[in-house]
């Protein structure tokens, strides 16, 4: 049982990624930076801001500014960790070289559940909106292919499998093309979004602001704990590692710099639109829409619906993009089948891990109704942050001497506060969400002592042969072997 908690050092690590299945480099700052705002930007503003604001009220700006806060924190982490171990894998290779095995396992196959919940729901999203904005150019797509099975007289989401597998088609020409893709439909929707706060702005009216905080302090936390999904994304930039030009500079550039934009974005959506309009109207899942309705703007919900079918593109892009390079990594280690790791011969892309990833999406957003599982993404989200934070705290003592490109200021006080704000949004998700993701990690633990503890990197190393708890990886590499 001891060879399960073994750690890999971090010059294997580095060795693996240099080997034939090593990806190309083809990601600049820009590049990351963009593909950071992709993800987050878009579900956030066109969806969970009107449910969160249920809770909130126009205190919304504070439940954004309190996530916000919280993801700094491990945003910091995430540029120590991207510059000193710049390889595809995120936390899951984090916690392989802090914590060992299991563990690595454990929040491997959270960041599975969480990328791909992600990925599926956002694409039922996308249906929604492009359904609706086809009605109201007077085309009428048949429920029967606008919704899952036995929902509303539906057999099958289209729209919804249509654009996963679109966007699968999109990886599989490469990180550089997907990050191209993604940078246009960035652009896109950002423009939208700067159009409906400069509308926005002369629609305010102050007494929408009172009362600022309905539901107090809780109400707060809890509209926090909501849109903390829109938050989410950040950190699919230390996916990209492996892919990215001279990622000990450009990994804490994409990070930091993607959340500080998508921040001020959200901050200024929240203050325009609670201005615009009183809260209790909000709760819906168009309240972007809403609000210009309620001022009679009437000209703006066609731009506003191409901005929002273009964030919810990005997010579906990015998601699926960090999906696939975490089963990647995952079956490198020998922790899932070798066909997760196979790399693309000419755009050196993983295509063993986009052709599941992205089969299993389209069903999933084909067949299941999943407009309400954002909850399920973020707990998945949250416990890969404390598992950072802590990774952060244990190298810091156990291996100071690490080449850093990047070092997270004041640890290991920053690590700890990610740690605290990340248990108190958990604290704040309904009971039926951590159990659900309770089952879910054990059916992990199954599948971990069925195949990955007999196919994983140690699986050749008996306890007997290493009685001290020598790391055998750890031992060739100082002895040339």
């Amino acid at each position: 049982m001891k060879r399960i908690f073994k750690k890999k050092c971090i010059e294997d690590v580095l060795n693996i990624a240099s080997s034939s299945q090593e990806l190309k480099r083809s990601i600049g700052p820009m590049g990351l930076t963009v593909m950071g705002v992709g993800a987050i930007i878009g579900a956030g503003i066109f969806i969970i801001t009107g449910v969160a604001s249920a809770k909130s009220g126009p205190g919304l700006v504070l439940s954004f500014i309190i996530a916000a806060i919280a993801c700094t924190f491990t945003a910091l982490c995430y540029a120590e960790f991207a510059s000193m171990i710049p390889v595809a894998g995120s936390v899951y290779t984090y916690t392989y070289v802090a914590m060992g095995e299991i563990w690595a396992w454990i929040i491997g196959w959270i960041l599975m559940f969480e990328y791909l919940i992600a990925s599926s729901s956002v694409a039922i999203g996308w249906s929604a909106y492009t359904v609706g904005m086809l009605k109201s150019m007077g085309i009428m797509l048949p429920a029967l292919l606008t919704n899952p099975w036995g929902v509303g007289g539906g057999l099958i989401n289209l729209p919804a499998l249509i654009i996963v597998a679109l966007l699968t088609g999109v990886l599989f020409r490469g990180a550089q093309e997907s990050a191209r893709f993604n940078a246009a439909a960035v652009a896109i929707k950002i423009a939208v979004i700067v159009i409906f706060i400069a509308v926005g702005l002369q629609f305010i009216n102050p007494s929408n602001y009172h009362p600022f905080m309905p539901h107090g302090w809780s109400g707060i936390f809890q509209g926090a704990s909501m849109v903390f999904f829109a938050y989410i994304g950040f950190d699919a930039v230390a996916s990209a590692a492996e892919e990215a030009k001279n990622p000990q500079k450009t990994l804490p550039i994409g990070i930091i710099g993607s959340l500080i934009i998508s921040s001020i974005l959200y901050i200024a959506v929240a203050v325009v639109m609670t201005g615009m309009v009183n809260y209790t109207f909000l709760n819906n899942p168009a309240p972007v829409s809403t609000a210009l309705e309620h001022v009679g703007v009437g000209w703006a919900l066609s731009i506003v619906g191409l901005g929002a079918i273009a964030g919810l593109t990005t997010v579906i892009l990015v998601n699926l993009f960090g999906q696939t390079r975490i089963t990647f990594a995952m079956s490198r280690d020998g922790l899932l089948p070798e066909f997760f790791s196979r790399v693309h011969e000419k755009s050196k892309a993983p295509s063993g891990s986009i052709l599941i990833i992205g089969v299993i999406a389209a069903i999933i957003s084909a067949f299941l109704p999943m407009e309400s599982i954002f909850e399920l993404v973020n707990v998945g989200a949250l416990s890969a942050f404390i598992f950072l934070a802590l990774s952060i705290i244990i190298l810091r003592k156990n291996s100071p001497d690490i080449c850093r490109g990047f070092k997270c200021p004041l640890v290991p006080v920053i690590p700890l506060l990610s740690i605290v704000m990340s248990l108190i949004l958990i604290s704040k998700l309904s009971t039926h969400t951590i159990q659900t993701f309770i089952i879910w990690i054990l059916v992990g633990m199954v599948f971990y002592f069925a195949y990955g503890r007999h196919k994983g990197r140690f699986k050749i190393v008996s306890d007997e042969e290493y009685p001290n708890e020598i790391n055998p990886v750890e031992e060739s590499i100082e002895t040339g072997k």
